[in-house]
């Protein structure tokens, strides 16, 4: 009887812990993101709409994706961070149409 309580905390522990990976991963690729488009792009914050973390299903870093919805803009963005802990724009969508940099922007 002790074995199987063992087993259910031991399963519990690893999927808490999954579950708090992987928010833990979307919280740093969102914050990535949003602090590249602030300092670097030099977009103001009230311009930016949405940011969201989302499992891409695409190879390597780029399974781990941020969508991006700017204010006044048609456009939807889609970013990543690579290796180096660059964020790399990865794709725009405008109208339906999806235009992709293969080796990021």
């Amino acid at each position: 009887m002790k074995k199987g309580w063992l087993y259910v905390i031991a399963l519990l522990v690893l999927i808490i812990g999954a579950i708090g990976m992987y928010n833990l991963k979307m919280y740093t690729i969102e914050r990535a993101v949003l602090n590249h488009l602030i300092t670097e792009e030099n977009i103001p914050e009230d311009r930016i709409i949405m940011t969201e973390g989302f499992i891409a299903n695409l190879p390597g870093e780029r399974n781990w994706m941020v969508v991006v919805k700017l204010k006044e803009e048609e456009k939807t963005y889609y970013f990543y961070k690579d290796k180096n802990d660059q964020v790399i724009l990865e794709s725009y969508v405008l109208y339906g149409y999806e235009s992709v940099y293969p080796d990021g922007m």
